[in-house]
């Protein structure tokens, strides 16, 4: 059998179908501890399915539904708490919810290939906010090239501000 290096991961539009199966993993231990309460967030999630300023999607490796991420836009949304950073910064959010998947090196490889795909489609700025307690996380999107540059509160609870930049865009 040949062996991959890399993993690829592809990136679906969230469905209503697809609910129940985040629901489930918004209840694992190991999500439920960063992440509100699941009915606000399936709410919300469903809320964005047609949002101009969230995009949620279904994480899949090699076919099989393995987490959640979304990307947002901050400047699309009525007071925003991050509408401080630059025009055309995407922020993200993402879990893993399959527990067998997680600490083993798919958060970070999942972030680099997400995010190198929003570089390529011009993206100039891509931020993250761990709970600043969240040190597994916080590992993953470093190694992913992110790099902490505030600590805020908002109404999302604590946060470590991270950023990527372009090295192609105007930020870098």
């Amino acid at each position: 059998m040949p062996h991959r290096s890399k993993p690829r991961y592809s990136f679906r539009p969230v469905t209503p179908d697809d609910l129940e199966m985040i629901a489930g993993w918004l209840a694992e231990p190991h999500v439920a501890e960063w992440w509100d309460d699941p009915d606000e967030q399936i709410a919300s999630i469903r809320e964005h399915i047609d949002s101009i300023s969230v995009e949620p999607l279904i994480i899949e490796l090699d076919g099989r539904p393995i987490g959640y991420l979304q990307s947002y836009d901050p400047h699309l949304e009525d007071d925003h708490p991050y509408q401080d950073q630059p025009f055309g910064t995407l922020g993200i959010d993402l879990s893993i919810g399959v527990p067998d998947l997680v600490g083993i090196g798919h958060g970070s490889a999942i972030v680099r290939q997400f995010v190198e795909e929003l570089f390529a489609e011009g993206t100039p700025r891509v931020i993250i906010d761990p709970d600043p307690a969240n040190l597994r996380a916080i590992r993953a999107y470093e190694k992913a090239g992110f790099k902490a540059f505030d600590k805020r509160t908002s109404v999302y609870g604590p946060a470590l501000m991270m950023a990527r930049d372009n090295e192609e865009g105007e930020f870098s």
